[in-house]
C-alpha cells in the first residue's frame, strides 16, 4: 500500500466572510467603547456588527457565525440584563456558532487592596461566566473570555485598552 501525500498551497484558499455579532451591556458607556473596537477588530474578516443587547433581533443571532458577548464586571459579576438575555435564548440556539465574551474591569493590582484581590480571585469577573452562559446554549468557544481594563468603575477606559480590544478581535481565527 502506497500513501500519497498532497500538499496545498495555502494561497489557494479564499476565505469566507464571515458576521459578527457583538452583544453587550454598557453602564457608562466603557463597554460599548470595547464593543467597537471589538467590532471594528472583526470587521477585518467580514461583516460586523456591535449592539446592545436591548437592540438585539432573533434574526441578527440566526445570521451571525461568530457571537462576542461582553459586560461590565460589577460585584464580580455580569450584568443581569445581559445575563437573562443569553439566559432566555432558546436551548441549542446558538449550535453551530463561535462564540466568545469579553469584560470590563478594574484592574486590582493597579488598587494595591488584599480584599479586593481576594474576592476577585474567589468570584471572578464578568467573562468567563458569559462565556460559559453561551457554551451551554450550544455556541462553540473560539477563543478564551478576555477582560479589559478601566481605570475606575465609571472609567474611563485604561489607556491603549482599546487598541489592545481591536488586536484580540482581529487575531480570532475562525477556521471551522
Amino acid at each position: 500500500m502506497h500513501v500519497i501525500l498532497k500538499f496545498v498551497d495555502k494561497t489557494d484558499i479564499k476565505a469566507i466572510p464571515m458576521t459578527s455579532l457583538i452583544i453587550y451591556e454598557s453602564v457608562f458607556g466603557n463597554t460599548a467603547l470595547v464593543a467597537e473596537a471589538v467590532r471594528e477588530g472583526l470587521s477585518l474578516q467580514g461583516e460586523a456588527v456591535a449592539l446592545n443587547y436591548t437592540e438585539v433581533k432573533e434574526a441578527d443571532i440566526a445570521r451571525a457565525d461568530l457571537i462576542v458577548a461582553g459586560s461590565p464586571t460589577q460585584k464580580f459579576s455580569t450584568m443581569p440584563g445581559i445575563r437573562k438575555f443569553i439566559g432566555d435564548l432558546p436551548a441549542g440556539s446558538l449550535k453551530g456558532k463561535l462564540v466568545t465574551a469579553f469584560d470590563t474591569r478594574i484592574d486590582v493590582k493597579k488598587i494595591n487592596n488584599r480584599f479586593l484581590s481576594l474576592m476577585a480571585g474567589i468570584f471572578g469577573y464578568a467573562a468567563s461566566p458569559l462565556a460559559a452562559q453561551l457554551r451551554r446554549k450550544g455556541g462553540k468557544l473560539v477563543v478564551p473570555a478576555m477582560g479589559f481594563f478601566v481605570d475606575d468603575t465609571k472609567g474611563p477606559l485604561t489607556e491603549k485598552e482599546a487598541e489592545r480590544a481591536r488586536t484580540w478581535a482581529g487575531a480570532i481565527r475562525t477556521d471551522r
